[in-house]
């Protein structure tokens, strides 16, 4: 086996690469400004007015939120609100030649409030300009807290009402954080965001390596690796409660965890055999499945929608490629052929595509395939990519790469017309995972 063509696959199953693929210096506590580097070529103009706001001091406008967040997925350019020509919070206030004037195709308005009880009111209304129609209009209560809350809720009812698709605004992103790395006070920090990257808060803080975060279904718990024992675990934590289960610790590798989509198993790669192969277990018993039998490196699974099949990483071809395996069978599929290096695969919804890393000119990059038509398109400019994670609408994914020697993350439109970064303000961020649809913490 090739280890100098296996780097950033073995860096996920094997200690010493782990180590090294983490080796950096800085410090970073959350992700930053984010910066748009691309978007549509015809992006649809919207006008999102700033929402009239009262009894509230110190947070963004809403109407902010909403704009920036309908920016980064590309297919949207908000009118620059310096350029408005008046600012309607009510449907008697708007003259829609003004938005005419400015080329809007949909315009929001909104207000915002803290009643007498202390609730937080939130009204909004989206129009068709051309028209003069009302597409939406929606209230929402709730705490001062969830002001962001709000504003990606809203941004995620105007992006399906526009698109048909559904917004995924309002789900989260974890991470990996390293901190002081090359130094005794090293530090490793699981992290969950909202998508834009606020709001940020530690779940867990080892002074060991954390890798491959995976959500489970339901979006309540996370499965990661962690070296806390000296070696490597597979723990599962609880959000709400912040619970912590080891729930592998076999000697040699456990890595690479992925729920299944009932969330009632989880696929996971172990070398209890000798080599590094891919099991399921069943989460009730503890009861493992192998899935694999391979003399080279099998990694990185990740289950079908139907729960019965698995795609994963394989270098039995000689070089990294992606493979699906029936659980009950284990008949087993080559999916890839393009490029000697193509892992860590992820399906859209439709399951006729996937996006993994592909190297293209001794570049990791990466890459989107249409099963179907054998259709490859690289998505991303950047350079060293990885860990692709898709948005559950599967119209966005993040992914770790590199900016001036530090690790951080960027996300690139599954039809690669948009592209935007979220930069640490210090140190490397890395392993992003974008979460399933959450429940409403708004009504």
């Amino acid at each position: 086996m090739n280890i100098n063509a296996l780097r950033p696959l073995t860096a996920r199953i094997a200690i010493a690469l782990l180590l090294a693929m983490l080796a950096g210096a800085g410090s970073a506590q959350t992700l930053d400004t984010i910066v748009i580097d691309s978007g549509n070529d015809n992006p649809l103009s919207i006008a999102v007015v700033p929402f009239g706001q009262s009894g509230i001091e110190g947070v963004d406008n809403i109407g902010s939120i909403i704009g920036f967040d309908l920016a980064r997925t590309g297919q949207f350019a908000p009118v620059d609100s310096n350029n408005m020509l008046s600012y309607p919070t009510a449907r008697s206030e708007i003259f829609f030649r003004d938005w005419r004037i400015l080329n809007a195709e949909y315009l929001v308005t909104g207000t915002a409030a803290v009643d007498a009880s202390g609730v937080t009111v939130v009204s909004y209304a989206l129009y068709d300009v051309n028209s003069e129609r009302e597409l939406l209009a929606r209230s929402f209560t709730g705490g001062r807290d969830q002001w962001r809350d709000f504003a990606h809720r809203i941004a995620d009812e105007i992006f399906e009402k526009v698109t048909g698709l559904p917004g995924a605004f309002s789900t989260k992103i974890v991470y990996v954080l390293a901190q002081n790395l090359g130094t005794e006070s090293a530090r490793y920090r699981l992290e969950l965001a909202d998508t834009d990257g606020r709001r940020a808060r530690t779940l867990f803080d080892s002074s060991a390596p954390l890798l491959s975060p995976s959500w489970s279904p339901d979006g309540k718990r996370i499965a990661y690796v962690s070296f806390e024992t000296g070696r490597s675990s597979v723990v599962i934590q609880d959000l709400a409660s912040g619970a912590r289960e080891q729930v592998s610790s076999i000697p040699g590798l456990n890595s690479a965890p992925a729920f299944s989509p009932d969330g009632r198993k989880l696929a996971l790669v172990l070398s209890k055999d000798g080599n590094p192969e891919i099991y399921v277990m069943d989460l009730a018993t503890r009861a493992l499945q192998r899935i694999t039998r391979n003399y080279n490196i099998d990694t990185e699974p990740r289950w079908m929608g139907d729960g019965k099949s698995l795609i994963f990483t394989s270098d039995r071809s000689g070089k990294p490629q992606i493979y699906r395996v029936e659980l009950a069978s284990g008949l087993t599929e080559r999916l890839t052929y393009e490029g000697d290096y193509n892992a860590k695969a992820s399906l859209l919804p439709d399951e006729e595509t996937m996006v993994f890393v592909h190297r293209q000119n001794g570049v990791f990059h990466i890459a989107w395939l249409d099963m179907a038509r054998d259709d490859l398109r690289v998505l991303t400019k950047t350079s060293l990519d990885e860990s692709p994670s898709l948005a559950p609408n599967g119209a966005m994914l993040i992914y770790a790469t590199q900016n001036r020697g530090r690790g951080i993350l960027a996300a690139v439109s599954t039809d690669g017309s948009a592209r935007y970064r979220l930069p640490s303000s210090f140190g490397d961020v890395r392993e992003p995972a974008w979460s399933p649809y959450l429940d409403a913490v708004i009504d």
